[in-house]
């Protein structure tokens, strides 16, 4: 059995609750009596891409378990790569990064546009998921990874600044069998859906959850809800090759 627990949107401010929200998560998960094969946090690490907001980071986005951290709308690629990946001179190119894990591949790519809040994946990193999504034998599963979902969720908060291009994405995956889901984040509510015939599984925000169009009353201010708890998405593939995700509220700080 495959476990990957999968966190998004810390937007980490040098304040108090952004920074008390993700230690209860990352404690939560070192918590465990089991040792998970990888932690996902898929993205807007910083609110402001400031250094300091990075280093803070550094500190609380540690664990005991493999970890792969990767860029967001809110962050900034050379600051990312500064203040996580120990980079200099940080290149500003996107951080596509790939974790092989015993019976699984897990492909994070970069969907951030610099200066933009929607989502694109570059050419290059089209050309670096294909490199390494074809050099993975077709018996073990690939799940790629990025910020934004290339699909719409019905929340028109977030969907108009959703990932575009995805076609391409399409076209890859159907060449590749063996590519079984896209995980994201971006959209600060957990939820479940499809594209390219495969499922797109949405981590909830850390920091805060995104109100439905049914939830919230009018006006913009109404879409962000502070008061939820934060949560975590766990992605398990069986032994029997199926995917399941569970969901679960990390009781802590609100």
């Amino acid at each position: 059995m495959i476990v990957i627990a999968h966190l998004s949107d810390v937007h980490l401010d040098g304040g108090e609750r952004a920074a008390d929200r993700t230690r209860a998560v990352m404690e939560y998960l070192d918590a465990l009596p089991y040792d998970l094969d990888a932690v996902l946090v898929s993205g807007d690490i910083a609110d402001e891409a400031q250094d300091t907001e990075y280093e803070e980071a550094a500190k609380l986005l540690r664990s005991r378990h493999p970890l792969v951290v990767c860029p967001g709308n809110h962050d900034e690629r050379a600051a990312f790569r500064r203040g996580l990946m120990a980079e200099e001179p940080p290149s500003a190119a996107p951080v596509d990064q790939v974790l092989r894990g015993e019976g699984f591949v897990l492909a994070v790519c970069d969907s951030s546009v610099p200066g933009e809040h929607h989502g694109y994946l570059e050419e290059s990193t089209m050309a670096w998921l294909e490199e390494v999504v074809a050099g993975t034998p077709t018996e073990t599963p690939v799940l790629v990874a990025f910020h934004h979902p290339p699909v719409e969720l019905n929340a028109p908060y977030v969907d108009g600044i959703r990932q575009f291009g995805e076609e391409r994405l399409a076209a890859l995956v159907e060449r590749h069998p063996h590519v079984k889901a896209f995980l994201c984040g971006h959209a600060h509510t957990a939820a479940a859906t499809t594209f390219a015939g495969r499922p797109v599984l949405v981590a909830p925000g850390v920091v805060s959850t995104v109100r439905l169009p049914w939830e919230a009353q009018r006006g913009a201010a109404e879409w962000v809800h502070l008061d939820e708890p934060p949560a975590v998405a766990f992605h398990v593939i069986g032994d029997d090759g199926r995917l399941t995700t569970h969901y679960r509220v990390v009781m802590g700080p609100r």
